[in-house]
């Protein structure tokens, strides 16, 4: 099936690795279920998976155009519904057995995950899913070229550390969005810092995990003060952002 896109979607459905995940996912569900909201819906192809799995499906959009692809990609399905409207201002009616939730972005910070899911999950059935279940963010010590916040794309970034899992999140509870940490990594050589990296691992079910890929959750690069460091120096780093305000909201620095 072709599906109209919007450039934005293009470049989603062109990284396979992060829409097999999703597929994979969604093929492990039970069949003949009722009803499954598919939150920021994009071009509709989450909703085209999920269409032989429940007997509803209600695909929400805020974006005009990308739900306007959404409605003439999906129109061959009487079961799926697209609703071009932003989520939080939905009026849900009624429980649903799937939430299907892909407002991802490395460590929840610069996408309206967290919101739209403690909004949304008041209407999950009591056992419920939601895909993904969760995220997990590991962080490292760096040397970055660049002394302003940006995501690991084509850029040169050494890391000093191995990585440290520093925050999980399950899906299905509800989310504080203030996040503050100090967190103890210790660095592997000696070196420069002058910054962290950040990675978060999307966590689709029991059993399958994916990222990070090239449009599914890019390392994010934090710089800070330059510092000279010892092999197996444990550096405190204090980490603080809320997610869903996006990367403004970052503060990191030595404790």
């Amino acid at each position: 099936m072709k599906f109209k896109t919007t450039p934005y979607h293009f470049d989603l459905l062109k990284d396979e690795e992060r829409l097999s995940a999703f597929y994979e996912a969604i093929k492990e569900l039970s069949t003949s279920q009722e009803l499954a909201y598919d939150l920021g819906c994009g071009s509709g192809i989450l909703s085209f998976f999920l269409n032989s799995y429940f007997k509803e499906i209600i695909a929400i959009e805020q974006d005009f155009k990308a739900s306007r692809c959404a409605k003439e990609n999906l129109k061959s399905f009487k079961n799926i519904e697209v609703v071009n409207e932003d989520v939080l201002k939905y009026d849900f009616s009624k429980k649903c057995d799937l939430i299907v939730c892909e407002m991802l972005d490395t460590a929840l910070i610069d996408e309206e995950e967290v919101p739209v899911l403690n909004h949304a999950r008041n209407y999950l059935k009591e056992n419920g899913k939601i895909i993904p279940q969760g995220i997990i963010n590991t962080i490292e010590l760096a040397h970055l070229e660049r002394d302003y916040i940006h995501y690991d794309e084509d850029v040169n970034c050494k890391t000093l550390s191995k990585p440290v899992i520093y925050d999980e999140i399950n899906f299905l509870n509800d989310i504080n969005p203030d996040f503050e940490k100090v967190i103890t990594i210790k660095a592997n050589k000696d070196s420069l810092v002058n910054g962290l990296k950040i990675t978060t691992i999307t966590k689709l079910n029991d059993n399958l995990v994916c990222g990070p890929t090239p449009m599914l959750n890019p390392p994010l690069l934090i710089p800070l003060d330059e510092k000279n460091v010892k092999c197996n120096d444990l550096i405190n780093v204090k980490l603080k952002y809320i997610m869903g305000k996006g990367i403004g909201t970052i503060e990191a620095n030595y404790y």
